[in-house]
């Protein structure tokens, strides 16, 4: 009779543990989802503002100052007033740390967005989606230029694949652009640099910053170095068209959508890991692809297809190696845990033999 007792319970405990196990992937699945959504919303959101065949508001500088003025108050309400999350305290954010990590990291991020966004006036969704799957060579190359990833002949191997994968994509897109594929391969090279630093001027000095902080540290920071290009280039330029009046339920909901976007990468982030968010990202593409052809009637031929085909290849390939590489270390850090424990383990043996030696002598 004990013995049924304790197997039944067994089992109970074992379904416990699977619903348990079903609510965590049902839970990474959402917040996958919700990325995805929002990533996506962003997207198209900014090519209907500024596409002129659209909502015909070609001033991306103005769009990504709105953004950042919009994140920044949220930030502040959110870190100031509400005080939903805490600053950074070990190492503390003083204002030399500041201008010595963040400024760097603010003024890469300004021209990454100011870039990106210029060129959802050039060029179709699909193919700006194609042309961000050299991310991961921009990434690698970067890292070891700045000796923060290992030169490979595999990796470089592969790198090569995505790029040439995506050369065949642009030989066939129907609506090539010069200026819009340059503005878009100087927003991959920005965005690029800014992960690379984000690890040598913040992670390796331990500062841990969430979404909403470095919002609330990069935001202003980058809302200061578009005011610069702004003055230049789409002032003059606002000020003849004179009569426009912006809709704010336009602006404002974007501007929701760009800040809901960041709490999303949080929670994704935090919730799962930053290669499921390079998976999901996959996903996203080529659903914005799929969305592009049928909804916006872009043209998306074979070779574009074709080509893409291929660098998804390459970037699949990165993100399991990727993947081998934190399983690998994860394995090492228990290994190492377990050394550990057993060295302690043997050490209070030790000590205990010790102590009842004495007591017998």
């Amino acid at each position: 009779m004990g013995k049924e007792g304790a197997s039944g319970g067994g089992g109970g405990g074992d379904g416990g543990m699977s619903e348990s196990v079903i609510r965590k992937v049902l839970i990474s699945y959402m917040y996958v989802a919700v990325w995805i959504f929002l990533s996506f919303s962003v997207i198209v959101y900014n090519k209907y503002i500024l596409d002129p065949k659209m909502y015909n508001w070609p001033f991306p500088i103005s769009l990504t100052m709105v953004h950042m003025a919009f994140c920044s108050s949220l930030a502040v309400a959110l870190v100031r007033v509400l005080r939903v999350v805490d600053l950074p305290s070990s190492p503390a954010m003083t204002s030399q740390l500041y201008v010595s990590s963040v400024v760097p990291i603010g003024a890469l991020y300004s021209l990454s967005l100011w870039f990106s966004n210029s060129a959802y006036i050039y060029l179709s969704v699909s193919f700006i989606q194609m042309l961000k799957a050299l991310m991961p060579v921009a990434v690698y190359s970067i890292g070891v230029l700045f000796k923060k990833e290992t030169f490979k002949s595999s990796a470089m191997l592969n790198m090569l694949s995505i790029s040439f994968g995506v050369a065949i994509a642009a030989y066939g897109e129907a609506r090539f652009d010069a200026r819009g594929v340059a503005l878009q391969l100087a927003a991959v090279a920005f965005e690029a640099t800014r992960l690379v630093l984000i690890q040598i001027l913040l992670t390796s000095k331990g500062i841990s910053l969430n979404p909403i902080t470095s919002l609330y540290y990069v935001a202003p920071c980058c809302l200061a170095f578009l005011v610069v290009p702004w003055v230049f280039v789409e002032l003059p330029r606002l000020r003849a068209v004179g009569s426009f009046q912006p809709d704010l339920f336009v602006f404002g909901t974007n501007s929701l959508c760009a800040f809901a976007l960041n709490l999303a990468v949080f929670l994704l982030v935090g919730k799962t890991s930053a290669l499921t968010m390079n998976v999901a990202g996959v996903v996203k593409d080529w659903l914005l692809i799929a969305f592009s052809w049928s909804v916006i009637r872009d043209t998306v031929t074979p070779i574009n297809l074709f080509g893409y085909g291929i660098a998804f290849l390459g970037v699949g390939y990165y993100n399991h190696v990727k993947l081998q590489a934190l399983k690998a270390k994860e394995a090492q850090k228990k290994a190492a845990q377990a050394d550990e424990e057993a060295g302690s383990l043997l050490q209070e043996r030790d000590s205990h033999g010790d102590r009842k030696t004495d007591n017998q002598a």
